[in-house]
């Protein structure tokens, strides 16, 4: 079986369970680290792994969980 080495903006907001603008957000804000390649905008999946093992790291400044 072949494992996903990014995840695209949409794989990445179902994943987080977030909406496709705040995802772009995210990683605008540099909360969510991607890649451009191009046009694109990737995730890599270490990434998003790290976010979801550590959501402080998710955690914008003014905003609390």
């Amino acid at each position: 079986m072949h494992t996903k080495l990014t995840f695209t903006i949409r794989e990445t907001a179902e994943a987080l369970g977030i909406g496709r603008n705040l995802c772009y957000q995210q990683v605008k804000a540099g909360t969510i680290p991607a890649i451009r390649t191009g046009k694109r905008l990737l995730v890599p999946r270490k990434a998003l792994e790290k976010l979801l093992e550590d959501p402080k790291s998710f955690t914008s400044p003014g905003e609390s969980m």
